[in-house]
C-alpha cells in the first residue's frame, strides 16, 4: 500500500480557494447574462405598424385616449443622462433602447383620458419597423410631473 502526501503552504491554499471562487462568480454571471437574454428573447414582439394595432394595445392594458400624433424620431448613438434614465424607466416595463442607438423611429403620443389621479397625461409608443421598442406614461407638467414605463392601468374595469 502507498500513501501518497501533498504538502501545500497557507497562501497556496488560499490562492488556490481565490481561484476557484472567481472561476464560480464568472460562471454565475455568465450563466445568469444568459438567461436573461433568453428570456427576453422569447417574449413576442407587440406589432404596433397601423393606427389600429397600436390602439389595440393601449386598451389591452387598460388605457383610454382622446388623440393619437406622430413625430419621426432618432434615439441618439450616445445616451446622455437624460436618456440613460428614460431607458432605464423603459427596462421596468421589458423595454430596451440600447440595440436601437442611432437608428430612426416613430413617436406616436396619446393623451390618456382615464388615468386615476391625474390630468395631462400622455403614453407615448416608440416603433421601429412596425415593431413596439418603447413605451411611456408621463406628466409633462413641471409641478407634478413623472414619466415610468407604460404599464397596466390597475383601475380600468
Amino acid at each position: 500500500m502507498q500513501v501518497i502526501t501533498f504538502k501545500a503552504k497557507p497562501k497556496a491554499i488560499f490562492g488556490a480557494i481565490l481561484a476557484l471562487t472567481g472561476i464560480i462568480v464568472i460562471l454565475l454571471t455568465f450563466l445568469s447574462n444568459h438567461s436573461k437574454k433568453a428570456e427576453t428573447a422569447s417574449a413576442s414582439p407587440v406589432k404596433c405598424e397601423t393606427s389600429e394595432q397600436r390602439a389595440d394595445y393601449l386598451s389591452s392594458l387598460g388605457w383610454e385616449w382622446s388623440s393619437e400624433s406622430e413625430k419621426q424620431i432618432i434615439i441618439p448613438e450616445r445616451f446622455n443622462e437624460v436618456y440613460e434614465n428614460y431607458n432605464n424607466a423603459l427596462k421596468k416595463s421589458g423595454f430596451n433602447l440600447e440595440k436601437y442607438k442611432g437608428k430612426s423611429a416613430t413617436l406616436y403620443t396619446y393623451n390618456i383620458t382615464n388615468h386615476p389621479s391625474e390630468d395631462d397625461i400622455i403614453a407615448d409608443l416608440i416603433v421601429s419597423n412596425g415593431v413596439l421598442i418603447g413605451a411611456d406614461l408621463c406628466n409633462p407638467s413641471a409641478d407634478h410631473g413623472f414619466l415610468k414605463g407604460l404599464e397596466k392601468n390597475d383601475t380600468a374595469s
